[in-house]
């Protein structure tokens, strides 16, 4: 059954059925849906005020728009779907844990959450001995890292895996991301310093993924710690503490001195034993998920893995997000070899051909052919959702507008792993300065800025950010001769904030009214050749040869765009006249002027913006 006419198109009326399309489907997907052609779409959705070709990738909102006017429920899949289903058609499963007979024990996951500056990094060096805050520009951790380390409860060796998560607000995405792979959350708060704003962040992000939380209160060896005073601050939380008759284990540690670190493993274990069943399937084919990815000069891209379930193996046909590849080697999180990762190890992958985003999930397939078409596949649909959101909607009302001028800063991003470019990605994407203003990321990626970024930055007038990476070679002098702004940062909100003064660079100047002088006119003076002159005395501020001017009487404005261009006292010009003093005030050629009229003098002055 045909839906009524659209100017003149008639499209199948859908009566309600759903359709199931991609995030960043075009109309020409939608057509194949429901059997119509493209051109009566693209023709429908003109007479809904949007303008959109049939190929072109369509926002989640559009098509729904569309869909309710021609009858149709559209259902955008959401990732989650479409990976599910990508999968299927390939006969594999993720997430499926096999059989229970196969199933053993596993080391817990443990994912170090809190505020800035509260000692998350520096006590997982005390608990692993290494120095990781030095390498860390600003003392700020700047993307994940995963290790395990062994401890000792009741005299039996136990592993444990540590993520540390990055500890800026702009990296919320992918501390979220943290507590869906994670067991167990140790909250890090400073005894010296309480509960702060990214540790209800973190104790909110604990408690949505609904893990065991063990809460370290840091620094007890500086002056000024109150450890009670925190176990009291959380409680309002929802954290109670043992001794408080709760079930949260709270243990005072201090990073610099070592104190109390032994307790916090032992506390982990213990919670670990008494709330969960660490148990995965070691037999199955291997899965897990992107802690981190970076490109090595010597190895070339470098996946930080989780094992969930499986065990993962030299020589495996791996596919990670929309990378895939063998794998070639595996290293632990010092560079040494390993045979084999097994369940909630974290492991270096080298043999991929791209770099995964943090966050994607990963599985081990019987060919190389099946994880390239997987790959490729993820990655066209990756494409259509972003072209779909980065497109700006333009209705037939402001169609002119966007013609006359397009005030949009294109960006190109590249940083040293995978996590750190998506999350100042999306820290960017937040800013919001005005409507006319558009943000646009071209491209992103992970290594340092090449000579084809330099020649894409030529091509659509980009600004390129690097990352705690640097531009290669011919790319400097390309950038330096065809005067490219090439951008370097290490710490990610500084990078924020430059951009953010970029995109208010861009408004165009904005001006208010600034009142400078009232003169009242007690007599009016016919001057030949120059016309009426207002004799008037300054009533308030100071009158002005040149500035604007308007004419009020009775209260009303008489004329307005007026100019003071001659301004007299007795036989002197001069350029200013204070209140209090007498002048004559000439308005160019306007000459009706009254007795009792008043003059109101102002310029215009450019807005500072906040």
């Amino acid at each position: 059954m045909a839906a009524p006419s659209m100017g003149g198109v008639s499209l199948p009326r859908g009566n309600g059925q759903t359709v199931r399309l991609p995030r960043g489907a075009s109309l020409t997907d939608l057509a194949e849906k429901i059997g119509a052609q493209p051109a009566a779409l693209v023709t429908a959705l003109f007479h809904l005020g949007e303008m959109v070709t049939a190929t072109q990738s369509v926002n989640d909102e559009t098509l729904q728009l569309l869909g309710a006017e021609i009858g149709w429920v559209i259902q955008v899949v959401s990732p989650e779907d479409e990976d599910r289903e990508l999968l299927e058609t390939f006969d594999l499963t993720f997430g499926d844990e096999g059989d229970e007979e196969d199933w053993e024990a596993r080391p817990p996951v443990v994912t170090v959450m809190g505020h800035v500056d509260h000692g998350k990094t520096k006590l997982l060096d005390a608990i692993r001995n290494t120095n990781v805050v030095a390498r860390e520009a600003g003392g700020i951790t700047q993307h994940i890292g995963a290790y395990q380390i062994v401890s000792e409860l009741e005299g039996e060796e136990r592993p444990i895996t540590f993520i540390d998560t990055p500890g800026h607000e702009s990296f919320t995405a992918m501390r979220a991301r943290g507590a869906k792979v994670t067991d167990i959350v140790v909250l890090v708060v400073a005894a010296d310093d309480g509960v702060m704003p990214q540790t209800v962040e973190a104790l909110n992000h604990a408690q949505a993924a609904e893990v065991p939380i063990v809460v370290a209160v840091n620094k007890i060896d500086k002056e000024g710690a109150n450890p009670a005073k925190i176990r009291q601050q959380l409680t309002e939380y929802g954290l109670v503490a043992e001794e408080y008759g709760g079930d949260t284990m709270f243990v005072d540690v201090s990073a610099t001195t070592r104190q109390g670190i032994e307790d916090l493993l032992a506390a982990i274990l213990l919670t670990a034993d008494a709330s969960l069943d660490l148990r995965a399937n070691t037999e199955q084919d291997p899965q897990g998920v992107v802690i981190e990815g970076k490109l090595d000069k010597g190895r070339g891209p470098v996946a930080t893995v989780l094992v969930q379930r499986g065990t993962l193996r030299q020589g495996d046909s791996i596919v990670a997000g929309d990378a895939y590849g063998r794998v070639r080697s595996l290293l632990d999180e010092h560079g040494n070899k390993l045979r084999e990762a097994l369940p909630a190890r974290p492991v270096q992958v080298v043999g991929l051909t791209s770099v995964p985003r943090a966050g994607d999930t990963f599985l081990v397939v019987e060919e190389d052919r099946v994880a390239r078409q997987i790959a490729d596949r993820r990655q066209a649909r990756i494409r259509n959702a972003q072209n779909a959101s980065m497109r700006k909607r333009i209705s037939l009302e402001d169609l002119d507008a966007a013609l006359k001028e397009n005030r949009q800063l294109n960006l190109i991003i590249k940083g040293d792993n995978s996590g750190t470019v998506e999350a100042l990605e999306e820290a960017l994407m937040k800013i919001e300065v005005s409507d006319d203003i558009s943000l646009r990321v071209i491209h992103r990626g992970v290594g340092g800025i090449s000579k084809s970024d330099i020649d894409l930055a030529l091509a659509d007038d980009v600004i390129v950010l690097g990352f705690n990476v640097r531009a290669e070679g011919q790319a400097t002098e390309l950038a330096n001769r065809e005067g490219v702004d090439v951008r370097y940062y290490t710490v990610i909100y500084q990078a924020i904030e430059e951009i953010e003064a970029a995109l208010k660079g861009m408004l165009k100047p904005e001006y208010e009214e600034v009142q400078l002088g009232t003169a009242e006119v007690r007599e009016v003076f016919r001057v030949p050749k120059i016309g009426n002159v207002a004799g008037s005395i300054v009533r308030g501020g100071t009158i002005n040869r040149n500035s604007k001017a308007r004419l009020i009487r009775d209260g009303a404005v008489v004329a307005d765009n007026l100019t003071v261009e001659s301004l007299r006292r007795f036989k002197d010009d001069v350029t200013e006249v204070r209140e209090g003093y007498e002048c004559g005030i000439g308005l160019g050629s306007f000459n009706d002027i009254k007795v009792e009229d008043v003059i109101e003098t102002f310029e215009m002055r450019e807005k500072p913006r906040d």
